[in-house]
């Protein structure tokens, strides 16, 4: 009878001793999942107000942040507000824009799959990415704010202790994004993003549904620009890292990087 307890009481003890390493592995494995994936938001609105041309995803906003963030060892997911085929910005593919890099991944039939199947935004579990980033394109000023599935995403990420990070008029997606205690993410925060001047000089003062500065200063956000328009200039607080321009993205994902390894000084 008491071998017999014995033997019942060691074989509970294995049991446990089995399911706690199970669930440890689990938990290892989800961590480590969540800790190696960016997840990237791209627009999937093509059209300006009056305009013949197209607007869409600036490419070179999407190609030199993955290029970094990818050779540092993460994988990156393709989303956007509803999913599927994500259009370009005609002017983001002309000569003066594009470089090697971006136009050999144009001509990838894998990376155009990707552009063309992103994830709808609705179905994406935040729980398994530690950093989130908007790519911008004149498009994101109209399917980014005021999307509830998207404020979910991002607030969720950044509430977990995620990174919120974008660039150029992707910065539009941290408006109107709260932390745990209800407060605006951006609010008292340095943050860039297009600037006023430079959508002036872009020549679509007519066209955008708000100026970007103007709408973030709104907000209570320390609004920081470069000295000069147009060149790269990306600041991070705490874990906002935005950037201002076409000119940033390579700025941003470095300082993403950054934070990751524990250097969240801000800049």
């Amino acid at each position: 009878m008491m071998l017999k307890t014995f033997v019942s009481y060691a074989l509970v003890l294995i049991g446990s001793a089995f399911m706690t390493f199970a669930n440890a592995g689990t938990a290892a494995s989800t961590t480590t999942a969540k800790n190696s994936q960016i997840l990237v938001i791209m627009t999937n609105h093509a059209r300006y107000p009056s305009r013949t041309d197209s607007t869409g995803l600036w490419l070179t906003e999407l190609t030199h942040f993955t290029d970094v963030v990818e050779a540092a060892g993460y994988s990156t997911v393709f989303a956007s507000p509803k999913g599927g085929a994500v259009p370009l910005d005609e002017r983001s593919l002309g000569w003066l824009y594009m470089d090697k890099a971006a136009r050999e991944h144009l001509q990838s039939p894998a990376f155009r799959a990707r552009l063309q199947n992103t994830l709808p935004i609705a179905d994406i579990d935040p729980s398994q990415f530690g950093v989130i980033y908007f790519t911008g394109g004149h498009g994101v000023m109209w399917d980014f704010p005021n999307n509830p599935d998207l404020r979910r995403v991002a607030e969720t990420i950044y509430n977990q202790g995620g990174i919120v990070s974008a660039v150029c008029h992707g910065v539009a997606g941290l408006l109107d994004l709260k932390d745990e205690k209800g407060q605006l993410i951006i609010k008292g925060k340095n943050i860039t993003g297009f600037s006023d001047r430079e959508e002036l000089f872009s020549g679509m003062k007519s066209q955008v549904p708000f100026f970007l500065e103007d709408k973030l200063v709104s907000q209570g956000a320390r609004y920081r620009k470069g000295w000069l328009p147009f060149t790269s200039f990306a600041i991070t607080d705490g874990r906002l890292v935005t950037g201002q321009n076409p000119q940033s993205p390579k700025a941003v994902a470095e300082a993403v990087m950054a934070v990751l390894s524990g250097d969240n000084v801000a800049r």
